[in-house]
């Protein structure tokens, strides 16, 4: 079980945690892959798809708001004014908020097929 505190848990736990803060704020097919293996850089990305820039922006205030409010890292954003693609810089978790049509050209998911897939429990079974 995810603790109170999200830097206290394990990587898988913390990429859990934030794919529910997107699956909270509809966040379409959120996808935590743990790339630590393969990265230096960073140890987990995760992927998901918004409904158009302003949803995009809503998913990253809200991302920002839940990690202020549990002291996680933050270094930076980018890409937030025009909400194609908005890129959230947790120092060892990468967040890519992209519109649908941004997500199929760039192909994260393929560039990272080696990651391992984190799976998350829809809202059914989160309450059994």
């Amino acid at each position: 079980m995810i603790s109170d505190t999200p830097l206290e848990n394990s990587l898988k736990d913390r990429l859990e945690y934030l794919g529910r803060l997107l699956m909270d704020y509809k966040g379409i097919d959120v996808l935590p892959i743990d790339v630590s293996k393969y990265s230096s850089a960073f140890e987990g990305i995760i992927v998901v798809s918004s409904m158009g820039n302003r949803h995009s922006k809503a998913l990253a205030d809200h991302v920002l708001e839940k990690i202020k409010e549990n002291s996680m890292e933050y270094l930076g954003m980018e890409g937030y004014q025009e909400g194609e693609w908005i890129l959230l810089d947790l120092n060892d978790i990468i967040i890519h908020i992209f519109i649908e049509e941004t997500r199929k050209f760039y192909n994260l998911e393929g560039f990272w097929t080696r990651g391992e897939k984190i799976e998350l429990e829809t809202i059914g079974e989160k309450n059994g």
